[in-house]
Formats: structure tokens, C-alpha cells, sequence
């Protein structure tokens, strides 16, 4: 008996290393990894998700059947397999990581790939610079990828500047001549055309997007005083009439946003809510593809600024520290993120990168569809393409954000019915907005009024610090009880916000409620969405930003709430506070 069952065991044995042995002949682990692969990973910006999932999985997949996925032929004898995981990440939020792993690694924020790949080269400048390290080697760092960033106007707006100003060339300079228009686009025939301009962009301390604008506005402004080098340097970010264009141009913005996909989805809803926002050329693509939620009312086209813009060319920065200098890659590990960086260059993947909105990196693959007119683009792309400033000059830039950004006058509306005692909705929001205050820029002037059956303003609108303690004093102490007035208090609140001095400030209400109204002064849902409504001919219309509490809220409300400022509902729990807090503060 012993012996049948030996042999029944080995019998099984042999079959389970069949199972798990490769074409080649190489065992793979019970994850489908080959047991003697060379593992990298890779951190890539959200857009390369249309694409780089793919172009990994088919990689994998090719050494997981004992091919090279270069050549297609079966690997050869000594020839070690390569695994590869990704996952995607805001850039500046990896940069900063990579960074923390260098010089603070018990960081919260802590990122070791092997390669990093952001949507431009920027990140990987900054991070050789704040970490004092030659993390990547730039001359090195291959593009994959191209876009160039552009502003994406919608058509019948491009088209009444360019017919007003009798010239084709548009630049900052006729962006900003709408704005200071005396009657604003019905200056410039567009029918009902209202007074304000509404342009929007991302964070520059995160987007690449975002940093690239910026650091495009500043360009712009230093042509504007009569800059004629050909790379921005620190004298040009620290003068101050550089400054002041700067935000001259950051006076058209409507609000922030922390991330691309929020305005691919915003912009899409029309004219009336954005006339233009900066996106990489492969997001308008993607809008008049009609892929966003919303159905584009007409076509957006790409403005290539005349002052010039960037080439986002996706490049694969390879950490270069060795795990004996304080890295994390080995010789083996690089040189494996080498074969997967010409894998991604081959023409059957760059086809798939053209396919969807990107520029092949490759010169040897065509531009097609859908680079057409139809979509928005040319085929020609930009003009002027301005040069990358040395690091020290860009993290200037970046630091001069909270100079030269819209401020804003944000008042915070929370409720403090008895409804909100349920499941603790109150304690949620009283956390919630603790955080919020604690992220909150010095520049912004911040309120605080409180309701349940009576509606009071609890701390009138002044400059944060001076402000600040009454804030967080009041917030702690809150108790919930008694009625809703939610209409009669953002009625109230959206008439405080509107009779505040026009200035160039963003004004916005972040409502902490869930959503049921109960009260008996009369007012009415039509009476609120009808004030925010007003507000839009004003240069800074008033944005209402809700947050629902409990599985109870009454999101139709609030969701129509939401839609009078064309903002969204967001969800408020215990467990989402930080992710909650990145997406309003992103608007200021």
C-alpha cells in the first residue's frame, strides 16, 4: 500500500510541474510569474491607461509562452524571462514619492518603481533636483508618447475672436482681450454672449498639464515685458510684472481641478459652463470622440498657443540608483526596463498609441485616424514649442503657484439638524471640515454659517488667519438638533456670496448636509438653483460644491444642486475624508 501511494505522489507531482512548466521550458508560480523572471514595475500618468495595460499584459503574456517579445522567437537557452506590473499615479503625487524614498522613506507618500513614467519630463527634472540625486539619467529617458498641450476652445468661440481680431494666430494675449472687453463675448457677435470668461486648468503641484500651463502662462507674460531668450530663467519668475501677467491670465479661471479627468467631463457639457481649458491634445480627441458622459453640444478645437507650448512626450525614466548606492534597481532590473521600453516603441503598439489620441514616438509609424479635422486637431501640431527650463527654474515656478493663483472666498454651510445625529453623519462632517481647514491657503477668505430650523452666520467671511481659531472653535462645539432649513440657508448663502465685492476671486459654498429639506420658510429648490443661476453673467459666478451624508441623503436634491454650478455631488464618509478633501480643495 505504501508503495501504490509513493507512486500515486510522485505521479501527481510530476503533473503539477507540467502544469506549471512553460513552452521554453521554464517553470511559471502559481500567479502565472516565471520562476526565474526579472520583476520591474512601472508608475505611468493616468493617461497612458487608454494603452499601457495592454501593452504589459501582451509583454507578459508573450514571455509567460517562451517567446521574446522583441523578436517573437522562443527565448534562448540562459535567456531569463521578464515580468513587468503597473499601476498609474498622479505625477507630481509619484514624484514626490520617489523622492520621500530617498530622503524622508517613513513618508506616507513613498513610490519605488523601476521605471516612472509621467506624461512629461518635467517630474523627472524636479525629482533629480529636490532629491540632490541623478535618479534618472534625462538624457536617457525615452519618449513613447506624444501630445502637445493645447487649449481646447470650442469652435464658434475660436471663431468670433479670430473674426474680430482679423488674424488666424491666437494666443494669451486675444484670451484675455475677451476678458477685458467691456461687454465680454457679446463684444465679439457671439449671441446672448455674457460679460464673463470661463477658462479652467489643472493643479500644478500635481498635473502635468497643469505644470506645463503654468509654466506656459509664464512665458507668455515675460514675452508680454519683453523677453526675447529662448529659455525662461529665475529673473523672469521673480519679476514681478511677470507675476502680474501671470495672473492677469489666471483671471479668466473659473475654478481648479485637482485632475484631468474632472474637466475632460465638465468642458463636455458646453460653452456655457467653459469656454476653454488646457488639455493634452489626446483628451479633445477623446471629447469629440464623444466618449466623455456628456454629448458635446459642437466641436471643440485645438488652440496651439501662438506665445508657444510643450510636447508631453511620456517618457520611461528608469531609476538609476543601484540598491548599493540607497536605491532599489539592480543592472538586471534596468536592463529590463530597457527591453520593455523598446517593446513599447515597436510599430504594434505605437499603432495602439496612435489609436488612441497619442503621437507616435516612433517615427517610423504613420498619423492616422483620428487624426483628422473632424476631431478637432491638425496634423501639423503646434508651431512654437517652447524649451524646458532648467529644474531650479521650474520648482521656482511651481512655488510661485500660491502667488499668483485665483484666491478664493469660500463659505463653508453645514448642517446641523437632527437629521445629521443619525449614524453620526455630524461627527463625519465636523471631521471633514477640520481637514478641509487644516489645507486650507493662508490667501483664501473663509466663512462658516450653520442651520437646522434657523439659519445664523456664524463666522463672517475674513481672511483665513485671522479667522481661523473662531473657525475651528465653532466647528468642534457643533450639535445636532431640530429642523432643516436647507433652502432658506442656501438661499441666504448664495445672496452673502454674490453681494461680496466682484473681485478676482473664485466664490464658492462647500455644503456639508444630507440634502433633506424640512423646513417651513417658504422657500423653494427653484428659488435656490435660480440664484446660482443668476450669478453666471458675473466674472466670478458663485459655485455651490454639496457633500452627502448618509445613505439617506437626498441626492436628487443635492444633485440638483449640483448641476445649477455644473459642480458634482460628492460622498461623505469616514472613509473617503482624504480623497473627499483633494477633490473641493482642487476648485481653489
Amino acid at each position: 500500500m505504501r508503495r501504490i501511494a509513493l507512486v500515486f505522489w510522485v505521479m501527481m507531482l510530476a503533473l503539477l510541474l507540467a502544469a506549471c512548466q512553460g513552452d521554453d521550458g521554464s517553470t511559471t508560480s502559481s500567479g502565472g510569474i516565471p520562476a526565474n523572471a526579472i520583476q520591474i514595475s512601472i508608475v505611468y500618468a493616468p493617461e497612458s491607461e487608454l494603452y499601457l495595460p495592454r501593452a504589459i499584459e501582451d509583454f507578459n503574456r508573450a514571455y509567460a509562452e517562451g517567446r521574446n517579445p522583441l523578436t517573437g522567437q522562443p527565448l534562448a537557452a540562459g535567456e531569463r524571462p521578464i515580468y513587468i506590473t503597473g499601476e498609474d499615479g498622479s505625477s507630481g503625487t509619484v514624484m514626490q514619492g520617489i523622492v520621500n524614498a530617498f530622503i524622508a522613506p517613513n513618508n506616507q507618500n513613498v513610490s519605488r518603481p523601476t521605471i516612472f513614467a509621467p506624461s512629461v519630463s518635467h517630474w523627472l527634472a524636479l525629482a533629480n533636483y529636490q532629491s540632490g540625486r541623478q535618479i534618472f539619467d534625462l538624457a536617457a529617458a525615452q519618449p513613447t508618447a506624444l501630445a502637445p498641450v493645447v487649449i481646447a476652445i470650442w469652435e464658434s468661440r475660436l471663431q468670433a475672436i479670430r473674426e474680430t481680431v482679423g488674424y488666424d494666430e491666437i494666443g494669451w494675449a486675444e484670451l484675455l482681450a475677451v476678458l477685458q472687453s467691456p461687454n465680454g463675448w457679446a463684444d465679439y457677435g457671439i449671441a446672448d454672449g455674457r460679460r464673463a470668461v470661463y477658462y479652467g486648468h489643472t493643479d500644478p503641484l500635481i498635473s502635468s498639464t497643469g505644470l506645463s500651463t503654468l509654466i506656459a502662462e509664464f512665458y507668455a507674460a515675460a514675452r508680454a515685458e519683453g523677453f526675447a531668450g529662448r529659455r525662461l530663467t529665475l529673473e523672469q519668475v521673480n519679476d514681478t510684472a511677470v507675476q502680474q501677467g501671470v495672473r492677469n491670465i489666471e483671471e479668466l479661471i473659473r475654478h481648479y481641478s485637482r485632475r484631468t479627468t474632472e474637466f475632460k467631463e465638465y468642458i463636455a457639457q458646453g460653452p456655457e459652463y467653459l469656454d476653454f481649458v488646457a488639455l493634452e491634445e489626446n483628451d479633445l480627441i477623446y471629447i469629440n470622440q464623444g466618449l466623455t458622459q456628456y454629448q458635446p453640444p459642437e466641436r471643440l478645437v485645438a488652440l496651439y498657443p501662438r506665445e508657444g507650448t510643450f510636447w508631453h512626450e511620456h517618457p520611461f525614466g528608469i531609476v538609476q540608483v543601484d540598491v548599493a548606492q540607497g536605491g532599489w534597481t539592480t543592472a538586471e532590473q534596468r536592463e529590463a526596463a530597457r527591453v520593455f521600453t523598446e517593446y513599447v516603441l515597436t510599430p504594434a503598439v505605437q499603432e495602439v498609441i496612435v489609436q488612441n489620441g497619442f503621437r507616435p514616438a516612433n517615427p517610423d509609424v504613420e498619423l492616422g485616424f483620428p487624426f483628422v479635422e473632424e476631431n478637432g486637431v491638425t496634423v501639423a501640431g503646434p508651431a512654437t514649442i517652447l524649451d524646458v527650463p532648467e529644474a531650479d527654474v521650474i520648482a521656482a515656478i511651481q512655488q510661485s503657484w500660491a502667488l499668483v493663483k485665483k484666491q478664493a472666498d469660500i463659505l463653508i454651510v453645514m448642517d446641523t439638524s437632527g437629521s445629521m445625529q443619525t449614524d453620526n453623519k455630524i461627527g463625519q462632517a465636523i471631521d471633514a471640515a477640520i481637514a478641509f481647514l487644516e489645507q486650507m491657503e493662508s490667501t483664501n477668505r473663509v466663512g462658516l454659517m450653520l442651520f437646522s430650523e434657523n439659519v445664523e452666520l456664524r463666522v463672517p467671511l475674513g481672511n483665513f488667519e485671522s479667522v481661523e481659531n473662531q473657525l475651528y472653535s465653532n466647528i468642534r462645539g457643533l450639535r445636532a438638533d431640530g429642523g432643516t432649513e436647507l433652502y432658506q440657508a442656501l438661499l441666504e448663502a448664495v445672496n452673502l456670496m454674490s453681494d461680496e465685492p466682484d473681485e478676482d476671486r473664485i466664490r464658492a459654498i462647500v455644503l456639508l448636509s444630507d440634502g433633506a429639506d424640512t423646513g417651513d420658510s417658504g422657500v423653494t429648490l427653484n428659488q435656490v438653483t435660480a440664484a446660482i443661476n443668476a450669478t453666471d453673467d458675473s466674472l466670478n459666478p458663485v459655485i455651490v460644491i454639496p457633500v452627502a451624508y448618509g445613505e439617506d441623503a437626498d441626492i436628487n436634491t443635492l444633485s440638483s444642486i449640483a448641476r445649477a454650478s455644473q459642480t458634482r455631488v460628492q460622498s461623505g464618509d469616514a472613509s473617503n475624508i482624504l480623497s473627499l478633501l483633494e477633490l473641493i480643495g482642487s476648485y481653489f
